[in-house]
């Protein structure tokens, strides 16, 4: 049985309401600033402009850009499973929207998630009438999910977030956030550390599969510019040392200077996790005396250079493309490692420091299957790589050890969360 609301939701709900003139006024100022589509506005309102499908409607929301890259295989698989349901897609950014346009399938279509006002989410359900809700990690705004559980059969938390900021707030609002969480059927946490959070949070149940983000497609990239640089580096040795953070820059430099000696015409390729240090990155190797080639600064690769600074953003599949040996940063500086997955997927030996615990679970499974190697420090770090160099045989062993097990975890996490979310989807067609 459900607790009272709490007078504080009580009271943010009834102000929400009270502020439709300011909620408006928020969407002109967005739509000014090129942050709405003006043509699809209206959604933003709960305004649908095209039909309801017949039939059966699952509506899974996202909010934004990393959301919904990981939606876009939820999606896929469960419309695999369940070719007679339709799939309502919302974000709220028009960059999501585009990507969204391109990339849902057949029977899946997006639309713009209303604003937290209670008549805007009110327009939006009574207009889709969904059969079923999945909230993709965070989004907890009250208007919507408390109104969508008075209307919606039933909702899931899938992914669910909860970062230690935000758990140190709402533990400061207990019985606001445990009524919001109750509103879901099922919580899905997207790793051992957030299902606690969640647990403590809701005082129920929390499930964990895995980082639903795990099966994200692979990083883009341009196809004409991986040919252009191709041609630019052509048979020459490479490394990426990708998502690097202060003292990993350091700690490259010191690997590409020691196989230098035996490779004269090495190409050592640094993607700073963060694209604006990439002057001090480059300040760094002109201390060392290195050529040097800055992409923000529409540098070319040249017969001469030595290093190629990538400090562009939403780049990063394209340097994974271009070396088939990876060392992916944040874990010789202990940052807690960054996604393994990226690589493996693209065709990637992976290099990477001890200092894993954002993935320890998914480092230690591609380790165990023989796709990455652990490294301290750049001694380590060039004797791996002239290892790799030298036996191309094992280089292709590691590269499809790695991309199998990304491959494996991706199944995994799909299959478990939609064996979960279609134990009671919709039964049959028509709604």
């Amino acid at each position: 049985m459900r607790v009272p609301e709490p007078l504080s939701l009580k009271i943010y709900r009834s102000l929400s309401r009270a502020a439709e003139p300011v909620a408006n006024f928020a969407l002109h100022h967005r739509l000014q600033k090129g942050k709405e589509d003006p043509d699809r506005i209206d959604e933003r309102r709960g305004i649908a402009k095209r039909p309801r499908p017949d039939g059966a409607l699952i509506w899974i929301h996202g909010a934004s850009v990393g959301e919904s890259l990981s939606v876009i295989p939820l999606v896929q698989r469960l419309r695999e499973r369940r070719p007679d349901v339709n799939f309502l897609v919302t974000t709220g950014t028009v960059t999501s929207a585009n990507l969204m346009a391109e990339r849902l399938p057949d029977g899946a279509f997006h639309q713009y998630i209303p604003l937290d006002h209670p008549d805007f989410v009110s327009s939006f359900l009574d207009y889709w009438r969904p059969d079923a809700a999945i909230f993709v990690e965070s989004e907890f705004w009250p208007n919507l999910i408390l109104g969508a559980r008075r209307k919606v059969p039933r909702m899931t938390l899938v992914n669910g977030r909860v970062s230690p900021g935000s758990f140190e707030d709402w533990k400061r609002q207990p019985n606001s956030i445990k009524f919001i969480l109750s509103s879901f059927d099922a919580i899905i946490a997207q790793d051992y550390q957030n299902a606690e959070r969640l647990t403590t949070l809701s005082g129920g149940v929390v499930d964990m599969f895995g980082n639903l983000k795990n099966a994200a497609p692979p990083l883009p990239a341009d196809d004409n510019e991986i040919a252009r640089l191709k041609e630019k580096i052509g048979d020459r040795p490479i490394w990426l040392a990708a998502s690097t953070h202060p003292g990993e820059e350091e700690i490259a430099l010191n690997t590409h200077q020691i196989l230098r000696d035996n490779y004269p015409n090495i190409l050592t390729i640094i993607a700073p996790r963060h694209p604006g240090r990439g002057a001090e990155v480059c300040a760094l190797a002109r201390e060392r005396s290195l050529q040097i080639a800055q992409r923000s600064a529409n540098g070319e690769i040249m017969p001469e250079t030595g290093l190629y600074i990538a400090d562009t953003l939403g780049e990063l599949g394209l340097f994974y493309r271009l070396s088939d040996i990876a060392f992916v940063g944040g874990g010789i500086t202990p940052k807690g490692g960054h996604n393994p997955l990226e690589p493996a997927r693209l065709g990637a030996a992976i290099l990477h420091g001890p200092h894993t615990f954002n993935f320890v679970e998914i480092y230690n499974d591609m380790r165990a299957a023989g796709g990455a190697a652990l490294v301290r420090n750049e001694r380590e770090l060039a004797t791996a790589i002239r290892r790799l160099w030298h036996d191309a045989k094992t280089r292709e062993a590691m590269i499809d050890a790695a991309r199998g097990a990304a491959e494996s975890n991706a199944d995994k996490i799909l299959n478990d969360i939609c064996d979960s979310l279609l134990e009671t989807a919709p039964s049959k067609a028509g709604s």
